[in-house]
């Protein structure tokens, strides 16, 4: 069965409050759903990981040439809804099923029980890189056309 990724940034949703500013009772609704939601999914078999990531405020980017030597800067960016909060990969029967995960994901309730709308990013695992050039190409050339699973045939894995 294909894997999926599903991430989770800091991208608002319907309410652009930061979680900061939530009453407590609202943040344990939202932890609550997400703990209901991957305990299903484990037990149905369809979650494989999840990961909670660190700030990106303590994150390190690695540059280097190879040969001269290696830079390191601390955090990587400037805006924070681009920071990744977060990820979970499924392993389900079709694109669909990981479509229908990621509208629970996105409906995680914000303040007063309302649910965010946060968007979801999702993205297939591909069991294998492309590991020549014509498979890069092709790879390149699908990815840029939006193909997704059309695409899938002419990728490492489909």
């Amino acid at each position: 069965m294909p894997q999926y990724l599903l991430i989770v940034d800091f991208q608002p949703g319907a309410d652009p409050a930061p979680m900061q500013e939530w009453d407590p009772a609202d943040v344990q609704a939202h932890l609550d759903h997400y703990g209901a939601l991957n305990d299903e999914l484990r037990a149905n078999g369809e979650l494989t990981g999840l990961v909670v990531l660190d700030g990106p405020d303590v994150a390190r980017v690695v540059r280097s040439d190879g040969r001269a030597g290696t830079t390191v800067t601390e955090g990587p960016f400037t805006e924070f809804s681009e920071w990744v909060a977060g990820f979970q990969v499924v392993d389900v029967a079709s694109l669909d099923r990981a479509l229908e995960i990621a509208a629970r994901v996105s409906a995680a309730p914000g303040r007063g029980g309302v649910p965010l709308g946060q968007p979801v990013q999702v993205r297939r695992v591909l069991d294998d890189g492309p590991s020549d050039a014509e498979a890069m190409t092709r790879w390149l050339r699908d990815t840029a056309r939006g193909d997704g699973e059309a695409g899938a045939a002419g990728r490492p894995n489909g």
